[in-house]
């Protein structure tokens, strides 16, 4: 398998960590981060043949994605990407101020709601939802602090 340069940025930080995802399409996916969670987009890296990314990275939310184009040559022919494979078990949180202006802001770039936004018994609003890509993102907002005591009880309740 061959590696991809990383990022300066992320080159800065040893003691992170940073999602790296690989999507079918990763200029639709850099627009669509910029549009959907106010991405910045850090670097861009056009892989020789000119159409793919082999790397990319934004910044969003105080932390850094990283993402790239599917590659399934260097993997024995076989796609990557959580489209190709029917889904992922990872879900990427967003913790925000305003989960109802965040999760509109999302949907209204093209992603289709996984679980509608509510309240939840832990108190964050809270609701998921899946990009043009294939990956689910969550989106909460603290609106009710509780100790770990009555968010215990509250799970008794809801289960």
């Amino acid at each position: 398998m061959q590696h991809w340069p990383i990022c300066t940025i992320v080159d800065s930080m040893p003691d992170s960590i940073s999602p790296h995802l690989c999507v079918r399409d990763a200029a639709g996916a850099l627009e669509f981060y910029k549009k959907a969670f106010n991405a910045r987009e850090i670097s861009r890296h056009a892989a020789p043949d000119g159409k793919r990314i082999m790397h990319a990275a934004v910044e969003m939310n105080g932390g850094v994605v990283m993402l790239s184009d599917d590659f399934p040559e260097y993997r024995g022919g076989k796609a990557s990407t959580a489209e190709a494979l029917g889904g992922s078990p990872i879900v990427l949180h967003l913790q925000v101020e305003d989960a109802d202006a965040a999760f509109k802001r999302a949907v209204d770039a093209g992603a289709k709601i996984a679980m509608p936004l509510a309240d939840q018994f832990w108190g964050d609003r809270y609701g998921q939802i899946m990009d043009p890509f294939g990956i689910t993102w969550s989106i909460g907002a603290k609106v009710k602090q509780l100790s770990e005591e009555e968010i215990q009880e509250a799970a008794k309740a809801h289960f």
